[in-house]
């Protein structure tokens, strides 16, 4: 059965950020920042992106000394296509913090 449901903000974040490069191999806490997403998000989408087939991965050849090396994500022409198919127009982000509710003022 073919998947037809949209992906998420993250995954689509993830998608646009390694489609702005396809061929460069990018690792996992570099788009971490870029996307704002942190490990306990950010990896387990680049494992499902992978299982389908929208990303390769490998280990990086030749780490720096004293750091073990990283694991590299691109996106696969399969993974491209999808990404282009699910683009979506850039979204404005709040800023981080204490969310607001509509009619409550801060405290400061």
């Amino acid at each position: 059965m073919a998947r037809t449901r949209r992906p998420s903000r993250q995954t689509a974040e993830i998608l646009a950020a390694l489609a702005a490069d396809p061929s460069a191999w990018r690792h996992g806490y570099g788009l971490g920042l870029e996307v704002g997403l942190r490990s306990g998000s950010l990896y387990p989408i680049l494992v499902r992106l992978s299982d389908r087939g929208l990303l390769e991965s490998r280990w990086e050849a030749d780490p720096p000394a004293g750091r073990p090396p990283r694991h590299l994500y691109r996106l696969t022409a399969t993974g491209l296509e999808y990404a282009a198919a699910h683009a979506r127009a850039p979204v404005a982000q709040a800023p981080r913090g204490r969310l607001q509710r509509p009619g409550l003022r801060s405290a400061s």
